[in-house]
């Protein structure tokens, strides 16, 4: 059997509306898009948690977070449970990860199933990072997405050729605090990048949750984010596009530099002479706010944050220029790479092989819903606890009091609360209909479908 390569690329906070393969307004990825012209985009790729380290455990493993243990940033990662690198590693996969962890170190949080791992402590530094060597520490000068780059390109070129390979290249950026490189340092300077058409929402008519978030541009953007102080004199309106401007370019000109390093990947295959015989992926570990409802960050179920890019390229299986609208997870992702492998996927793994998407059929009974859980009530940026359906027409989202990470939440009078979206009229989600009665029949369905999707992914109701 002539088993693929798998190059697994991910970056940190990486929106899909910041990739021009994804129509964006605001910046250009050519060699992004390249992926994309050559393989398959899919347009309804979803997190289960919108959070660094649940994401990547859902990936690793292709279980939900309650079940895998890591369902806050606190949580550290059990290395002793089963994960895809493991299995292709137990069939003769090369199996390597370099760059961002992000779940743990020592004992059974470092990774494992790897024959090789290079990784940053933590979130990492953007110039001049330490890593984690096979548990050794060093220094690398320079700037990160370079760096995770040259190891990787290293690594593929010094692989035993017998064998096919699985690498999971991960990148620091564009996560906070958005510092670019040297090059891309002056990318976007003498141009002005639109505001986002909910910019200046004012969270009226939705859930509390949304008003009480701290993620405002406006606000809760700070001066470590913006690197200077603001001009005197400026309005409140104008600080807030001034805020904006200098988060978004700095974001953006971080993604430019992941672009470049992919385009480094793509022509080291070329040269290499296996990028026929390679699964390239490109995605992102979960969505992000670009000034969308005037936030920056993540974490709330809303679609900029839920959906995750995921652009696949693999020339022997996947036609050029394809692309797919049914439904995919994070917790897919696994069962995907083993079933190219020829490897049978665990029963105990949730996700479901894309394979057959990926040649643009939709299996009988594939999901037309999703289900999704954010734990960490009040810990970070103010988000509250919530679970949720995604179908491709709606969205029901439940904001419950919760008690992990604030002793006081049990008695938040704010929660409990419902939103309902419909996606079809209100793709911006500004107009929450839960208690519209035209729409109460819909909530009965919706509301008897997530008490399912719940059951149905072994997690348990609040309280």
């Amino acid at each position: 059997m002539n088993r693929p390569n798998i190059l697994f690329i991910m970056s940190d906070d990486h929106a899909a509306h910041a990739m021009s393969c994804y129509g964006s307004r605001i910046n250009r990825t050519p060699n992004l898009d390249r992926i994309a012209d050559e393989g398959i985009r899919y347009d309804n790729c979803f997190c289960t948690n919108s959070i660094c380290a649940p994401s990547r455990a859902a990936i690793l493993t292709g279980v939900y977070n309650h079940l895998n243990g890591v369902k806050t940033l606190g949580d550290r990662f059990d290395g002793r449970q089963t994960t895809v690198s493991k299995l292709l590693q137990q069939e003769g996969y090369q199996t390597a990860i370099i760059g961002k962890w992000h779940l743990g170190h020592g004992g059974d949080s470092d990774p494992t199933g790897f024959d090789y791992w290079n990784v940053l402590p933590g979130q990492g530094d953007y110039y001049d990072p330490e890593f984690i060597e096979m548990g050794e520490q060093r220094r690398y000068e320079g700037y990160v997405t370079d760096i995770i780059t040259d190891r990787s390109i290293e690594w593929i070129e010094g692989r035993d050729r017998t064998r096919p390979f699985f690498l999971m290249c991960h990148h620091k950026a564009p996560h906070r605090p958005w510092i670019p490189d040297q090059k891309h340092a002056h990318l976007y300077e003498d141009e002005t990048i639109p505001e986002p058409p909910t910019f200046d929402d004012d969270y009226s008519g939705r859930a509390a949750a949304a008003e009480a978030a701290i993620m405002r541009i406006d606000r809760d953007l700070n001066k470590r984010d913006l690197k200077l102080d603001p001009p005197e004199g400026l309005t409140e309106k104008e600080l807030k596009s001034w805020k904006y401007q200098r988060y978004i370019k700095d974001y953006l000109r971080c993604v430019a530099s992941i672009d470049d390093n992919v385009g480094r990947l793509l022509d080291m295959l070329d040269e290499q002479g296996i990028a026929d015989d390679t699964i390239v992926v490109y995605t992102s570990d979960q969505g992000f706010f670009l000034g969308d409802h005037g936030w920056f960050d993540k974490r709330f179920m809303y679609e900029e944050s839920l959906r995750m890019p995921f652009i696949v390229r693999y020339p022997k299986e996947i036609r050029a220029g394809r692309v797919q609208e049914a439904m995919a997870l994070n917790i897919d992702f696994a069962p995907t790479f083993l079933d190219y492998a020829g490897i049978p996927v665990p029963g105990s793994m949730q996700g479901k092989s894309l394979r057959l998407l990926m040649r643009s059929e939709v299996p009988d009974g594939w999901r037309t819903s999703m289900y999704y859980r954010y734990w960490m009530h009040l810990s970070e940026h103010g988000v509250y606890a919530h679970y949720g359906l995604r179908t491709h027409d709606y969205k029901l989202i439940y904001y419950y009091a919760d008690a992990l990470g604030a002793t006081d939440a049990i008695d938040d009078p704010k929660t409990p609360e419902w939103e309902l979206f419909d996606l079809r009229k209100d793709s911006s989600e500004m107009n929450n209909v839960y208690s519209d009665p035209a729409y109460a029949d819909t909530v009965r369905q919706l509301t008897g479908e997530l008490q399912l999707k719940q059951l149905e992914a072994e997690d348990t109701p609040y309280p």
